[in-house]
C-alpha cells in the first residue's frame, strides 16, 4: 500500500451542545449554576456518543459546568477520547439571571430580557459578558485547538450561546443574526479546516 506523502489530513471539530437539563424543560436561565443533566439529557448524550464513536475522536474539550462536563464524560466513555476542561467554552456570564425563569427575569429586570430577545447584539450590562466577548474567547480557543490538533478529530462540548457564536464566527455572519442559528440540546455541528486554512461549517453534522 502506497503512503500519501505530503498530503495533510483535514482537522475536524464537532461542536456539541450539552444534553437537556431541568432548566431547559422549565424555561429557566441556568447560566453558570451547577445545573446537572436531566435523565432526558443523559439519554440524548448516549445517542451523541454513539454517533461520535464512528468518527475516531482524538480528544474532547468541555466547558467547566456540570451539564457540559457530564455530557463530555458520556462521550468519553463510549469513544475512549481524552477529556480536557476549557474555561473559554463556559456559559455566558449574566450572574443576576442565574436560575431564574424567563418570566422572573422580565419581571425583575424590566427591558433587559426583551433586549436580549430582540437585539442580542446590543445586549450590554455592567459586570456581564456581551455576545461579542463570548464569541472572541470561544473562537480563540477553537483556533488554538486547530493549531495544536492539526489533522485530528476533536469534540467540543459547550452551550447554546457559545455554539451559536462560533457558528456565526466561522460563517462570517454578524452577531445580529444570533437567533437565526438553531442549536438543539445534544445537537452536533461540524467545523472542518482544510490544508489551505479554509473552514467549512455544517450544522447537525
Amino acid at each position: 500500500m502506497q503512503l500519501l506523502i505530503g498530503i495533510k489530513m483535514p482537522t475536524t471539530i464537532f461542536l456539541t451542545r450539552h444534553g437537556k437539563t431541568a432548566a431547559n424543560l422549565e424555561n429557566r436561565f441556568a447560566g453558570r449554576t451547577g445545573e446537572p443533566l436531566h435523565q432526558q439529557g443523559c439519554e440524548q448524550l448516549a445517542g451523541v456518543a454513539d454517533k461520535l464513536k464512528e468518527k475516531q475522536i482524538n480528544a474532547i474539550y468541555t466547558g467547566p459546568l456540570a451539564r457540559t462536563s457530564q455530557s463530555a464524560e458520556i462521550i468519553s466513555k463510549v469513544t475512549g477520547a481524552s477529556l480536557h476542561t476549557s474555561e473559554p467554552f463556559n456559559e455566558i456570564l449574566i450572574p443576576h439571571w442565574d436560575g431564574l425563569t424567563k418570566e422572573e427575569i422580565t419581571a425583575q429586570f424590566g427591558p433587559e430580557y426583551p433586549t436580549w430577545l430582540s437585539s442580542p447584539d446590543k445586549f450590554n450590562l455592567p459586570d456581564c459578558e456581551t455576545l461579542n466577548q463570548v464569541q472572541e474567547r470561544a473562537a480563540m480557543e477553537i483556533e488554538k485547538i486547530f493549531r495544536e490538533r492539526a489533522g485530528e478529530t476533536v469534540a467540543v462540548v459547550s452551550h447554546l450561546i457559545v455554539v451559536r457564536c462560533l457558528v456565526l464566527y466561522y460563517r462570517r455572519q454578524p452577531i445580529s443574526e444570533f437567533r437565526s442559528i438553531k442549536i438543539d440540546n445534544g445537537s452536533i455541528s461540524r467545523l472542518t479546516r482544510n490544508d489551505e486554512g479554509r473552514t467549512e461549517v455544517r450544522l447537525d453534522g
